[in-house]
This record gives structure tokens, C-alpha cells and sequence, in this order.
């Protein structure tokens, strides 16, 4: 009996010691750590072993998107639902470059010329003032400068310009200007509007160009007496005031920049604006280079008109303000039609001279609007 009860007895198994343990641990970490250094270098193995040549097997089979885009991308044409000249072409070239260009250095760098003219116009108000008249009290003789139909074509023209000046800006660096303030929402609107505005108000201006052009052209050509005006500055740094005829050397410049800028600005505009309206173009204008208004012309004409756009803006803040608040008495001419004779004599004395030598200086009370009365008579209701 006292055998049995002994075999019987459960067998205890001795307890693994605290140093075994603590090897056996030290084993397991050394172990994780081997394989995470092994396993990597096995898979790097695998290039150097061979797997150069599975990866050239792999990359010579032909993926046919692949190629697809590729050619797309050279030129190779497809279908398209676009009828016209540009039918065929799934990828237009250039698009990328237009873009970069556009809201690149046009849009970064070309709106601050805007803002430097301002602050020029600013600053020399600031240092020199407006230049006044010489004489102290107007004599009320007047010389007949602008006709109604002269007047009528400059503000017509001054008024399309200004909105297409504010419509064009909004498109080119409104969305970085004007969501802050307007919001998303309110800006897409003002996008959109300004858009259709800039499309109709446009070839009114251009219409308006072509008309400046032709009415003034004649006095507009340069002379001798141009070179010493500019000599003199235009009299706006001295108090001297250098000969000139009916037209300055300044407007002389400024009707030019509007002549060949303006004639520029309404082409390139049309460039862009046919295709949109799908309006034929007339076989006899085929000979026109851009006329055909491809989408490469159009990014073309984009460019060029946005440069000869903002350049003009800036140009227009100077002429503006030389004839509204830099030179006393200079809007009076657009505004009625007549200046003083002493702004005529400080500012166009050779035009005072020949105008008073015809007996084109009137004179004008409050009812009167017009006059054809010789040097120094007055009318009977002024008398």
C-alpha cells in the first residue's frame, strides 16, 4: 500500500530560476531585433541576385493607356464632339504654358505697374500740387475746344474704359482679391457678370478707338515745338510753360498709345471673342493672321491683350489725373466743350494765338452755350 500512495503522489516540476528567465528574455529581444535587420537585407538581396532582370521583363510589357496618352500627347487625334477647327484633338498644346504665364508673372507682377502709377500720381500731388492757372481772375473769353460728337466719343469711350479696366482686373486676380471679401459664392457671381460686362461692353470700346482715331489723328502728328516741350517736361517741374499747338507732345504720346494700343487691345479681344459666339468668319479676312481663333491663337491673344491691358491702365491713371486734378481748367474742356482763353494761352499758346487771329474766342454768361464773336466783344446778354 505505502508503494502505490507513492507512485501516486503528483510529480512537481522545479521552478524556472529568476537568471533564466532573465537569459532566456535577453534571447527573445535579440532574436526580434536579428530578423528585423535580416528580412530586409534578404529583400534588397533580390535586385542585386537577379531581380534587375524581372523588373526589365516586367516594364517591356506594353501598356496600351500608356501608349494611348503618349501619342495623344504628341498630336495623334481622336474623336471629339467639337465641330470646327480644333475637331479631332483630344489634348491642346500649350494649355499647361498659357496657364503658368497667365497666373504667373501676368498676374503676380503686371497689376503693381496699376498701383505704382497711383502712388506717383499720389506722391507728386503731394510734393508739387496742382498746377493752377497763372492768372489770378478769368476774363470770360473762351475758345471753343470740343464739339459735341468729340465729347460724345471720349466719354463713351473713357467710361467702356473703366469698366473694362474693373471687369478685367476681377478676372485675372479676382479670385485671390475679392473671395476674401465677397466669399465664394459672391465672387462666382461677380466672375460670371463680369465676364458677359467685359464680352459686350468690348467692341463698343473698340468702335469707340476707331472713331478717336479718325477725328484726331490730324492734330496729333509730331512737330519740331513737341521736342522742346519735352525738353521743358511739359512745364510740370518749372513754373515755365512751353509753346504748343492745339495738341502737346503728352497728348500727342498719350492719343498714339490709344491709336496703336487701342487698335492692339480690340483685335486680340475679337480673337478670343469669335470662337465663343461661333460668329463665321468672311473668307475675304482668311488672309488675317489669328483670325481663325484657335484655341493656341486665343491663349496667344489672352496674353498679349492682358500685358497691353495693364500697361494701359497704368498709363490711364497719369492721363486722368493730369486732366481732372493735376491742371486747373484742363476738364472744362471735355465737360463744356470750351476752355479759358488763360488756360488756352498758358497750356496752347500757339493754338490761342491762331484761334484769336480767326476770331474764335467768345464769350459766355450762365445761359449762353455757344458763341461766334470776335476777340474782346461780348454778346448782348453779357453786355
Amino acid at each position: 500500500m505505502s508503494q502505490q500512495s507513492t507512485h501516486d503522489e503528483p510529480v512537481v516540476r522545479a521552478k524556472m530560476s529568476p537568471a533564466r528567465k532573465k537569459r532566456m528574455a535577453w534571447l527573445g529581444l535579440l532574436a526580434i531585433l536579428t530578423l528585423a535587420v535580416v528580412l530586409p537585407l534578404a529583400s534588397y538581396s533580390v535586385y542585386w541576385l537577379g531581380g534587375n532582370a524581372v523588373a526589365q521583363d516586367v516594364g517591356s510589357v506594353t501598356n496600351p493607356r500608356s501608349n494611348m496618352w503618349r501619342a495623344v500627347e504628341q498630336g495623334v487625334g481622336g474623336y471629339t464632339a467639337v465641330n470646327g477647327a480644333e475637331a479631332g484633338v483630344l489634348i491642346a498644346q500649350g494649355g499647361v504654358r498659357w496657364q503658368q504665364l497667365r497666373d504667373g508673372p501676368v498676374a503676380k507682377y503686371m497689376p503693381w505697374l496699376v498701383l505704382g502709377m497711383l502712388a506717383i500720381v499720389v506722391l507728386y500731388h503731394l510734393i508739387h500740387g496742382k498746377n493752377k492757372l497763372d492768372a489770378s481772375q478769368l476774363s470770360g473769353r473762351k475758345i471753343k475746344r470740343w464739339n459735341s460728337f468729340d465729347r460724345s466719343v471720349h466719354w463713351i469711350t473713357a467710361i467702356s474704359f473703366i469698366v473694362l479696366a474693373i471687369t478685367g482686373l476681377s478676372m485675372l486676380i479676382g479670385k485671390n482679391v475679392l473671395i476674401p471679401l465677397l466669399g465664394k459664392a459672391g465672387f462666382s457671381w461677380w466672375a460670371q457678370a463680369s465676364i458677359t460686362i467685359h464680352n459686350v461692353v468690348g467692341p463698343v470700346f473698340s468702335v469707340g478707338v476707331l472713331l478717336m482715331i479718325v477725328l484726331w489723328v490730324w492734330h496729333n502728328f509730331p512737330t519740331k515745338v513737341d521736342l522742346e516741350w519735352f525738353k521743358q517736361g511739359g512745364g510740370m517741374f518749372t513754373k515755365s510753360h512751353p509753346s504748343a499747338g492745339r495738341m502737346n507732345g503728352g497728348e500727342k504720346v498719350w492719343f498714339w498709345v490709344v491709336a496703336v494700343v487701342g487698335l492692339a487691345v480690340s483685335i486680340t479681344g475679337i480673337i478670343m471673342l469669335v470662337p465663343i459666339y461661333n460668329l463665321p468668319v468672311p473668307t475675304w479676312l482668311s488672309w488675317v493672321p489669328l483670325i481663325e481663333g484657335t484655341r493656341p491663337q486665343m491663349q496667344e491673344a489672352n496674353l498679349v491683350h492682358a500685358v497691353l491691358s495693364l500697361g494701359w491702365t497704368a498709363l490711364a491713371v497719369g492721363h486722368v489725373y493730369i486732366g481732372t486734378a493735376g491742371t486747373e481748367g484742363a476738364f472744362e474742356g471735355m465737360k463744356t466743350g470750351y476752355v479759358s482763353e488763360e488756360w488756352a494761352k498758358q497750356h496752347h499758346d500757339l493754338w490761342a494765338e491762331d484761334a484769336a487771329a480767326k476770331g474764335q474766342v467768345v464769350v459766355l454768361d450762365d445761359t449762353t452755350t455757344q458763341g461766334a464773336v470776335g476777340t474782346g466783344s461780348q454778346p448782348a446778354a453779357a453786355q
